[in-house]
C-alpha cells in the first residue's frame, strides 16, 4: 500500500481476468449481432474463414459458436451443410427459445403436460385483464379475425387448435407485456397434442361463445370482464378435463363446432 500511495494512487486497480480464446471471440460476436454489425438471418462465415480471422483453431470456432446457439441468437440452416444464421433478438426469440428448452424438459419427463397447461392458465387471467387495458384496434382485429375463422371451419379442420393458440397468444399481445406474451406463446406451442378427446357440438359452441365474451369484454376496455370471462373459460374446460391434459389439440377439440354468434 505503501508504494501505491506513493504513487498517488488511493485504490489498487483491480485485476482484470484474461479471457480464453473461445470467450473471446463468442463475445465479439455476439457483439456484431447485438449492435446490428451481424443482420438478422445472415449467413456466418465458414468456420475455418473464421478461424483464420480470429487467428484460433476451428475447435475453438466450434465451441464458440455453440454456446451462441444455445443462446439463440444463432440458428442451424436446414440441411447438414448449410451452416450457421443470425437470429433477430426480440421477444419473438425469447419464446421460441422458451419452448424449445419446454420441449425438451417434457421429454425427459422433468416436467409433465399438465404442470405446463396449469403455469399456463395461471398466466392466462391476468392477460385478459391487461389487454382490457391496452389493446389497440389492431389487436381487436386480430382477435375478430380468428373468432371469425373459427366459426367458418368444419368440427374436423386440423387448423383449429393452432387458431386456438392464436386467440390466446393475440390477447397476451394485447397486454402490451412482451414477456407475458413470449410466455403465453411459447406455452400454447409447447403443449403437443397427448390425448384424442371426443367432444359434441354443444361443447364446442359453448367454447367458441366464451371466446367471444372475452373478446367484447376486452373491446369495451372493462378488465374485471375479461379476466371473469377468462377465468370462466379456463374454469369450464377444466370441468370438463380439458384444461388439465397439457393438451392444447384436446383444448382445440372442443372448440370444433363452430356455429355461434358473431363476435362484434
Amino acid at each position: 500500500m505503501a508504494d501505491t500511495a506513493a504513487a498517488g494512487i488511493s485504490t489498487p486497480f483491480p485485476a482484470i481476468p484474461v479471457q480464453r480464446p473461445r470467450q473471446q471471440v463468442e463475445n465479439q460476436i455476439r457483439r456484431a449481432i447485438l449492435d446490428g454489425s451481424l443482420r438478422d438471418a445472415e449467413r456466418l462465415p465458414s468456420e475455418q474463414g473464421m478461424a483464420q480471422s480470429f487467428n484460433v483453431s476451428r475447435a475453438t470456432i466450434r465451441e464458440a459458436l455453440r454456446s451462441l446457439v444455445e443462446s439463440g441468437l444463432l440458428v442451424k440452416g436446414p440441411g447438414t451443410t448449410s451452416g450457421l444464421y443470425v437470429q433477430s433478438v426480440d421477444h419473438n426469440t425469447f419464446s421460441r427459445l422458451v419452448s424449445d428448452r419446454l420441449t425438451s424438459v417434457m421429454d425427459i419427463g422433468s416436467v409433465t403436460p399438465a404442470e405446463v397447461s396449469n403455469f399456463r392458465d395461471m398466466l392466462e387471467v391476468p392477460s385478459a385483464r391487461l389487454a382490457a387495458e391496452f389493446r389497440n384496434d389492431s389487436n381487436l382485429a386480430k382477435l375478430h379475425d380468428v373468432i371469425d375463422r373459427e366459426r367458418s371451419i368444419t368440427f374436423d379442420d386440423p387448423t383449429i387448435s393452432e387458431l386456438n393458440a392464436k386467440f390466446h397468444s393475440e390477447i397476451a399481445n394485447a397486454s402490451g407485456n412482451r414477456v407475458l406474451a413470449a410466455f403465453v406463446s411459447a406455452l400454447h406451442r409447447t403443449a403437443h397434442p397427448l390425448v384424442f378427446v371426443n367432444t359434441d357440438a354443444e361443447l364446442g359452441r359453448e367454447s367458441v361463445d366464451h371466446h367471444i365474451r372475452v373478446y367484447r369484454a376486452i373491446k369495451a376496455k372493462d378488465p374485471a370482464a375479461a379476466a371473469e370471462a377468462m377465468q370462466g373459460h379456463l374454469n369450464y374446460l377444466r370441468e370438463h378435463g380439458i384444461a388439465n391434459s397439457g393438451d392444447d389439440q384436446a383444448h382445440g377439440d372442443i372448440e370444433r363446432s363452430l356455429a355461434g354468434r358473431a363476435p362484434a
